[in-house]
């Protein structure tokens, strides 16, 4: 189960300066994992991003799920809080979720 967390649209300048001329948002979810058991072996929360491309056509969508990070919905909230303000895209957010666990031990 997932739930809507908050989206942001990357900002027009960065754009420019990867020499992209149109509109790209990500989307940020909540997921609850349907597989959950309680186990120490499989976290409860993780997180979805969704990346649409407004291309002149059509919309380019792009989605990548990251299920098992942690079994505190605060810490998950934290991620999706950080995600949202830096604009983190479907290509380095396992890089940084995997930072952010460092830095919390």
């Amino acid at each position: 189960m997932k739930t809507f967390f908050g989206c942001a649209f990357i900002e027009e300048d960065k754009l420019k300066e990867a020499g992209i001329n149109h509109p790209i948002k990500l989307e940020y979810y909540k997921q609850i994992n349907e597989d959950y058991t309680g186990s120490k072996d499989k976290a409860k929360y993780g997180i979805q991003i969704v990346k649409t491309e407004y291309l002149s056509n059509e919309p380019k969508v792009e989605t990548k799920s990251i299920k098992y990070i942690t079994n505190d919905e605060l810490e998950e909230d934290r991620i999706l809080t950080k995600f949202k303000e830096n604009q983190v895209s479907l290509i380095n957010a396992e890089e940084i979720i995997s930072e952010l666990l460092r830095k919390n031990f």
